[in-house]
């Protein structure tokens, strides 16, 4: 078993992301390197797309009967 994972794995990116965001304000136009909003928004908006990523192919292809597919073959 790992000593740290699921949402402690996750508090602590969360708290390195908040350190790290200091060295990267330079790039940061018009957002603050601390900014709740974005905290949130980035890793919602990032786990919507994955999840899109992997449920449309997924149920294209539940659609589809096993004994068509393998006839295809």
């Amino acid at each position: 078993m790992q000593p740290c994972s699921g949402p402690c794995r996750c508090a602590i990116r969360t708290a390195a992301a908040w350190a790290l965001a200091r060295l990267i304000q330079a790039f940061l136009f018009g957002v603050e390197p601390h900014d709740p909003l974005v905290f949130i928004t980035v890793p919602v908006v990032l786990a919507l797309v994955a999840f899109a990523a992997v449920w449309l192919p997924a149920n294209r292809a539940a659609k589809v009967s096993p004994v068509e597919s393998l006839r295809y073959e």
